[in-house]
């Protein structure tokens, strides 16, 4: 195995014997990157020369025979909306061109404060308005997406480019890219971890959290970034297997509505062998189901509007198609219509405490179909809709956003395609250590997948 395919724990406990060095293990994900990302498009700024020098720094450290943080010389990306003094912030947008960050974000601080090492920036669905990052293609086959607006960060994972990363999800953005590049991926609890120092999309919605290759590695990273140090004992909870007794909510409605049947027959499986490993399994009726996505869009296009309106109103040029429509769309958006979302977002907030008030978790599918092409604008569904490839991915994940409930994406199989996709988790504010718990028992069940090298044919879809 070279050392860019470890998770983090095996990287740290490798490190921590001296059997691998800070520097041999950057150096070796320094090379993944040149050998495969002018092809997959991961990095907006590749920090190479910076990692290197702080992996020798790292080195000397360990020489010292000094007590090593949990993060010690491992290479992680960072997507480009988070602050580093003294580096671009692009946002993936011609819009921040000559922008320089003055101070580190706060999620900076604490990752080099754990002693993790920055290899770059990861690319961003512009001003993370999207789903698909078109900037980046999908490791397991460059013709499709890796989904957003965190793909760069999830495909710089999946590929070897980084151990892992952060993103940022305001209605799927690091679930939904997790999946669709069959990496883990933590939407956490709202407020866990510091929105300051990331440019927003919709401030109410947005959420900062890890993207890693295994479950562990999630638990390790929200130690390192909670603000809150609440999920200090998240990454010990995982040694304790056992999830007798657990109440595992089955949605009757919405989630299983336009679903692919592979990843519908997967998800079944999954539950009988959550059940088998002692998971109580409870059918469940997801309430207001009616009200998530006029909410997501009420609430996004809004506050996104509102984020942008001196750029949208000076420099409305400069923006990307889409993204400039959709902030013109918030911009017209009536106050009333805003108020009315925000209202049904409180209603489903007040539901959905009350819905985890009979089940611990629910388990659902991350997204309804693996990768678009980079090319689709929709799906054709078996009774001939259509819909459009955002909506289709936001609809599964809005949810936890409107309600800030915690959500993990795990692997959950390879599709007959050849392209991954991903099961969630979704529990009741405070709840990481359960989705983790879950989702690990997934990951043992589902076994280990080789890392994706690029395919150098179409896939059968």
């Amino acid at each position: 195995m070279e050392p860019f395919e470890l998770s983090i724990t095996e990287a740290a406990t490798l490190i921590e014997q001296k059997e691998l060095s800070p520097v041999e293990l950057v150096g070796s994900v320094l090379q993944r990157i040149r050998e495969l990302d002018d092809n997959i498009g991961a990095y907006s700024l590749l920090l190479a020369e910076q990692a290197m020098e702080r992996a020798r720094l790292a080195e000397e450290q360990i020489m010292t025979g000094a007590a090593l943080p949990p993060l010690h010389g491992i290479p992680i990306a960072l997507k480009d909306l988070i602050d580093v003094a003294g580096l671009p912030t692009s946002a993936s947008s011609r819009v921040q061109e000559g922008h320089v960050a003055q101070t580190d974000a706060p999620v900076v601080k604490q990752i080099r404060e754990s002693g993790a090492i920055f290899a770059g920036k990861t690319h961003t669905h512009e001003f993370a308005f999207g789903l698909t990052t078109p900037q980046t293609a999908n490791p397991w086959h460059t013709e499709h997406t890796p989904g957003g607006s965190s793909g760069g960060s999830a495909a710089a994972v999946s590929y070897g480019g980084a151990l892992a990363a952060l993103g940022t999800d305001t209605g799927g953005s690091i679930r939904v890219p997790a999946a669709l590049c069959g990496v883990v991926g933590l939407k956490p609890t709202r407020g866990t971890v510091s929105l300051e120092g990331v440019i927003p999309l919709a401030p109410s919605l947005d959420h900062v959290g890890p993207i890693t290759r295994t479950v562990k590695d999630a638990a390790l990273l929200l130690n390192a970034i909670s603000a809150t140090g609440r999920h200090k004992p998240a990454a010990t909870a995982l040694a304790d297997h056992d999830i007798t007794g657990v109440k595992l909510g089955v949605p009757v409605n919405h989630f299983h509505e336009r679903l692919d049947p592979e990843i519908e027959n997967a998800l079944g499986q999954l539950r009988t062998s959550l059940a088998n490993a002692g998971a109580e399994l409870v059918e469940v009726s997801v309430p207001l189901t009616d009200t998530i996505m006029p909410s997501q869009w009420g609430i996004m296009l809004a506050e996104a509007a509102f984020v942008h309106r001196e750029n949208i109103r000076s420099r409305a040029d400069r923006f990307g198609e889409d993204v400039r429509l959709l902030l013109e769309t918030g911009s017209l958006l009536p106050a009333q219509d805003y108020l009315m979302a925000k209202q049904a977002q409180a209603r489903l907030e007040r539901a959905w405490v009350d819905m985890f008030q009979n089940v611990d978790a629910l388990v659902v599918p991350t997204v309804p179909v693996v990768a678009a092409r980079r090319d689709q604008s929709t799906f054709i569904w078996q009774d001939g809709s259509e819909e459009p490839v955002v909506e289709a991915y936001v609809r599964l994940n809005a949810a936890a956003n409107l309600t800030g409930v915690p959500a993990l994406s795990v692997p959950a199989g390879q599709h007959s395609s050849g392209l991954p996709f991903g099961v969630q988790f979704i529990g009741p504010a405070h709840s990481e250590a359960v989705l983790l718990k879950l989702g690990q028992l997934v990951e043992g069940s589902t076994g280990q997948r080789p890392m994706p090298m690029p395919a150098p044919t179409p896939l059968r879809t």
